[in-house]
């Protein structure tokens, strides 16, 4: 189990960038509202604490695990957003319901980020029971929306590296 020996709430705050200027969507699923709500607290707390201000912090709803991927898009294309947080959870039933949500969401925000160049970062938990959720959602293994938010500016600010070379050929470590 990847997070079994590790706190996801944890993070080295010198490789985190300043989120000053920052503009972050969030998406959540409303299903299972009672683990998402948790990953969104803790993904909003993670990026006001490094530097995002609230007000450049748009949270918007959708059903279940399998819209995040819309909204997302949603957001990539009628906001003017810097990256998005996708947070949903998927808890296995007993039924290949859970393999074809899990698939589907997960492909769907791939392709958001590679079809609107825009860092997505995905807050899903695919776990096998409740349990497992409430334990990466603020529970003994941390929050995962803590470490989601924290790779989403990492990625806004590698991409607006790449834009402030715009091009040229500096291979420099900036």
């Amino acid at each position: 189990m990847a997070t079994a020996n590790r706190n996801l709430s944890e993070y080295n705050k010198d490789f985190v960038p300043n989120g000053a200027g920052f503009r972050i969507g969030i998406v959540v699923s409303e299903w299972n509202d009672s683990i998402t709500l948790n990953l969104l607290k803790g993904a909003k707390e993670a990026l006001l604490e490094n530097g995002v201000k609230e007000e450049d912090i748009m949270v918007r709803f959708v059903p279940g695990a399998f819209e995040l991927p819309l909204g997302a898009q949603f957001m990539c294309e009628y906001t003017n957003i810097d990256g998005v947080i996708a947070i949903g959870v998927v808890i296995q039933g007993e039924t290949k319901h859970f393999d074809y949500v899990c698939e589907g969401t997960t492909q769907g925000i791939k392709d958001v980020n590679l079809e609107y160049n825009t860092p997505v970062s995905f807050c899903v938990l695919t776990d096998n029971n409740m349990q497992q959720s409430i334990d990466r959602s603020g529970g003994k293994h941390g929050n995962k929306g803590v470490e989601s938010a924290i790779a989403c500016m990492k990625m806004i600010e590698l991409k607006k590296s790449f834009q402030k070379v715009n091009g040229s050929t500096n291979f420099s470590q900036n």
